[in-house]
């Protein structure tokens, strides 16, 4: 049977090495949307500029991070600015999912090991069950949750966002 790689090294990696110091306001045909929150820690100067905003401690904090995201996805709108636009929805969509994976897990860590360096998919199965600790749910954040995910679904389906994405789609990526 054929050995397959890790599925973290299946993922496209469009913000290799090469791409790093890149300003991809400067050079946007750079950019790829990618999967989920890809390459969100890595697209300068939005990583820069949103990032101190990024909270979910409490629901407050929550609150307060999400609106100021949003009203950044909502400036980078107004600019015509799809990569701004894109990296605050994947700032907002991370902020759902950090604040619900530490909301089902006290830690942080939804498995005591990665499974994903197991090399078959068999053992990869296996593993994720085997090593996947036990749910603790804590409601502060889930409620931070909440408030991220509002948010990161109406980025998502904004019209003007849904226009630039598809644009950005046909001028760069050849979709």
């Amino acid at each position: 049977m054929e050995e397959r790689r890790p599925r973290y090294e299946r993922l496209p990696n469009y913000y290799g090495p090469d791409l790093a110091g890149t300003d991809f306001r400067a050079h946007p045909e750079k950019y790829r949307i990618g999967k989920g929150e890809q390459g969100v820690l890595m697209v300068e100067p939005y990583k820069s500029e949103i990032l101190p905003h990024w909270r979910f401690r409490t629901p407050d904090v929550a609150r307060e991070s999400s609106e100021k995201i949003y009203v950044m996805f909502l400036a980078y709108l107004a600019q015509e600015d799809f990569v701004g636009a894109d990296m605050a929805r994947k700032f907002l969509q991370m902020g759902f999912t950090r604040s619900r994976r530490y909301a089902n897990h006290k830690s942080g860590r939804k498995y005591a090991r990665n499974p994903q360096l197991e090399p078959t998919a068999e053992a990869e199965k296996a593993a994720r069950k085997k090593l996947l600790l036990p749910q603790e749910i804590d409601p502060v954040k889930a409620a931070s949750a909440e408030i991220f995910r509002e948010k990161y679904l109406r980025s998502l389906e904004h019209p003007d966002y849904q226009r630039l994405m598809q644009r950005h789609r046909e001028q760069y990526e050849g979709v």
